[in-house]
Parts: structure tokens; sequence; C-alpha cells
């Protein structure tokens, strides 16, 4: 600490996503990126930095990952969880892109359908799957609603967050 300040150690080269909703990062680094590229990287987690951005309690989350750059299917993750993150792409020690996160319209393939009726769900009597993408169009961006293509259900559910339908 220097003069009631936090002193973080700047990367090379990687990704900082930044303005991360409180207690998120860890749920990033857990459940949303590769848990393999991280046997070897160094990455860095802030939880609960005062800003002044912040999403209503004036906290917010930090993570740094070295060498990494996320995946378009990553960053639509992150979106779903904290649609006001920002991702920079660190070069040299220099930020060379600042971009926010951008949930699409569309969602494919990331969060399944909450309705077990929804065709999207259903099962044969083999166990198999109909081979239809998961697909929902994006009816709120903050807070995060979504509605099932096919059947029409809207996710998140009461008392259930996004990471609930999380494929």
């Amino acid at each position: 600490m220097k003069d009631n300040k936090l002193i973080v150690k700047k990367i090379e080269k990687g990704t900082v996503i930044d303005h991360l909703r409180p207690s998120t990062a860890l749920i990033i680094l857990n459940d949303i990126l590769n848990p393999e590229i991280f046997s070897e990287k160094i990455y860095s987690v802030l939880a609960n930095v005062d800003s002044s951005r912040a999403h209503g309690d004036g906290k917010k989350d930090i993570l740094k990952i070295e060498d990494v750059e996320l995946t378009p299917e990553e960053t639509n993750k992150i979106a779903l969880l904290s649609p006001r993150a920002t991702i920079n792409i660190i070069k040299d020690y220099e930020v060379v892109e600042k971009r926010q996160v951008d949930l699409p319209d569309e969602v494919i393939g990331i969060v399944r359908c909450g309705n077990e009726r929804c065709i999207t769900n259903y099962r044969d009597r083999y166990g198999r799957k109909e081979p239809i993408d998961y697909k929902f169009d994006v009816l709120s961006k903050d807070p995060v609603v979504l509605r099932c293509h096919y059947c029409e259900r809207k996710i998140p559910e009461d008392g259930k967050t996004i990471l609930d339908y999380f494929v």
C-alpha cells in the first residue's frame, strides 16, 4: 500500500477486465474462462475495489491475465454476468485497445432454456437430444433478461442468476 492506494503490478501483455460487478471476478475465472490457460499464466484478482463508475454500491472487481486474449464466447459470457465491464488489451505495458463488452441482440449456445418442455431440452427415449442450438433474444442488457427463441420462456427466473443457465 502506498498513500492508502493499492498497488498492483502492470502486466506486459494480456487482458484486463475492468468494471466487473462485485463478486464476479472469481466466477469468471472459475466458470467462464478456459481453466487450462491458468495453469502457467500469471493473473491477479482484485475484489470489491472502490469505483466511481460502480454498480450501485461503489465497488467493482478487476481481473488481470497475462498472455491471454479472450474469445468472443468468453466476452459474451462476461457481458451476461457484468454488462458494464470493459476489456483492455495490453501490449508492452500499455493499453492498446479498450472496449465495452456488448451483448449481442441474440445469444446462441451459451445459456440453456429453463423450460424442461422446450424443444432445446427434449430428449428421446434413448436419451438423445434434439440437434438444436439454444437461442435467446436479448430483451434487456442491464439487468440481463433473455427470452428463448423457441418457447419464449424468460430467464433468469425468480431466485436464479444467469450463471444458473450457462451451458
